[in-house]
């Protein structure tokens, strides 16, 4: 489950195993690795793939489905405006 959810997170932002190794200052090999289900991340590397991401670690280990973004860098006003427009999407 892990795996799969790296790997969709990563390619919905369009990067590749590289740039996300980069971001983590870890190898490539140690990307592919997660990706291929040989190994887990550390829970050090949970925390920051969750930060990337703006997920939480349970999403990430497959605990919850619930997707979540940081906020707080936003105004107020921002917020309410990105509630309202999810709120929006969801009746769709």
């Amino acid at each position: 489950m892990t795996a799969e959810t790296i790997k969709q997170l990563r390619e919905a932002r369009g990067w590749t195993q590289a740039e996300l190794a980069r971001r983590l200052n870890i190898s490539r090999n140690g990307v592919n690795t997660w990706e291929q289900g040989l190994s887990m991340p550390s829970p050090h590397f949970l925390v920051e793939l969750a930060k990337i991401f703006s997920v939480s670690t349970d999403f990430l280990l497959g605990v919850e489905s619930l997707h979540t973004i940081n906020v707080s860098d936003l105004s107020a006003k921002d917020v309410a405006m990105l509630t309202d427009l999810a709120d929006r999407l969801r009746s769709v």
